[in-house]
């Protein structure tokens, strides 16, 4: 049987697929010319790869950390710490809400297209920041669905962590964010306080496009980014260490497929932070640019301040 497709997922993607197109067809330009550019570097120096001295000197130049970088890789590592932070501590918490609402979301978002893959289907999708998330399928193989969700939402992570090193890669992240929120809010607990955050969130992204070419943006696409990479490891550890939840992925995975839920748990915990470690490592290469340069380019792609 075809898979079931929410009408309001058809709504989304009917009023956002224009604007998505246009964002590519206007970056296309920007990427090629840095494609083009690292096409040619390796051209002019590739034949210096004969010798180990030579090889290790083009490594080490690929790799090199900017200080535009270290800024970001530090608001990363700041960032790590605020999560860990806010996520355990009563009421302030709260402040978490609109992204732990979509970091739980790209998690169901992970399960429901994993089903889908390998031949199920989904019925419904709930979303909750106190209770969390839960996917209703029929069909699907098991082993791939239970762990697609805290996989699923940390390759998400990653890529959007890489975006967050370029400020035009974070505005092409903001539609997809914003379409995601909207999706959330659709199949998300709706009480006062989920639907006031989830605006309020949105109205940041949009905000931010206003503020000095919108570079504030990409600092916000990297903290979803980075909550969305470690949500696993909070979260498997707030579940099988501290409060010995039985009943979550990891728990019915060991249950169907041998093995504990602590061990599937770590596991999948360690994949995460894998993902996470890509994202920033392509993100060094790919992103190069000077605060002042990726304004810019910012100026170029649909231009605001």
């Amino acid at each position: 049987m075809a898979p079931v497709i929410s009408p309001a997922l058809r709504s989304v993607a009917h009023h956002t697929g224009p604007v998505l197109r246009s964002a590519v067809a206007a970056a296309a330009p920007l990427v090629l010319r840095r494609a083009a550019a690292l096409l040619s570097d390796v051209a002019e120096h590739g034949h210096e790869q004969h010798t180990a001295r030579d090889a290790h000197q083009l490594s080490s130049r690929g790799l090199s950390v900017t200080d535009t970088q270290k800024v970001t890789l530090g608001v990363i590592a700041a960032y790590v710490v605020a999560i860990a932070l806010l996520w355990n501590i009563p009421y302030v918490r709260n402040v978490l809400w609109p992204f732990k609402m979509l970091v739980i979301a790209f998690h169901e978002f992970g399960h429901a297209i994993m089903a889908v893959c390998t031949g199920g289907r989904v019925i419904s999708i709930e979303l909750d920041p106190r209770e969390g998330g839960v996917t209703h399928m029929q069909g699907g193989r098991a082993a791939f669905t239970l762990p697609a969700g805290y996989l699923g939402s940390s390759l998400i992570g990653a890529l959007l962590t890489f975006c967050g090193f370029d400020i035009v890669a974070s505005k092409i992240a903001s539609f997809v964010l914003a379409a995601c929120f909207l999706l959330t809010m659709w199949w998300g607990k709706r009480d006062w306080l989920t639907i006031l955050t989830i605006v309020l969130a949105i109205g940041l992204l949009v905000a931010c496009w206003f503020i000095k070419h919108a570079e504030p943006l990409r600092f916000v696409v990297l903290f979803i980014g980075v909550m969305s990479s470690l949500y696993s490891v909070w979260d498997i550890c707030d579940d099988l260490i501290l409060r010995k939840v039985n009943s979550s992925d990891a728990s019915v995975f060991a249950k169907r497929y041998g093995g504990s839920s602590q061990c599937w748990g770590v596991l999948w915990s360690f994949i995460s932070l894998i993902f996470m470690v890509i994202g920033i490592v392509a993100g060094i290469a790919a992103f190069p640019e000077s605060f002042s340069e990726q304004e810019k380019d910012s100026q170029n792609f649909i231009p605001t301040m």
